[in-house]
């Protein structure tokens, strides 16, 4: 039985890039990127997933709309982020945040508990 994916939510290609090679490098099965909300949203309702990795802004749009259907689905996630709590959706602060720019170890801590 393969392990559900780690799904990809990422606008910009090369940092996409960085974080699926960092998790398929250790091991961890990956899905994505998308890189537009409908896409995510596409992905989220398409798959079994282990969690996602989420920017908080997509080409200027809130990812609010994908946290809230991972929320509903059960899905765990964390947002991915070059700036600070504030600038997520305000529903959803409380959800782990790596910040860019980020390490391997950073994104795997966040995973951790996927």
């Amino acid at each position: 039985m393969t392990a559900h994916p780690v799904l990809v939510v990422e606008d910009e290609f090369l940092i996409a890039l960085d974080i699926m090679s960092a998790l398929e490098q250790a091991g961890i099965a990956v899905a994505g990127p998308a890189s537009t909300v409908r896409d995510a949203l596409a992905a989220i309702e398409s798959q079994p997933l282990r969690g996602v990795l989420l920017d908080a802004h997509l080409a200027g749009e809130p990812a609010g709309r994908i946290a809230d259907a991972l929320q509903a689905r059960g899905i765990p996630f964390a947002f991915v982020s070059g700036y600070g709590r504030e600038s997520l959706p305000p529903e959803h602060r409380g959800a782990p945040l790596v910040r860019k720019p980020f390490t391997d170890r950073d994104l795997l801590a966040a995973i951790a508990g996927f």
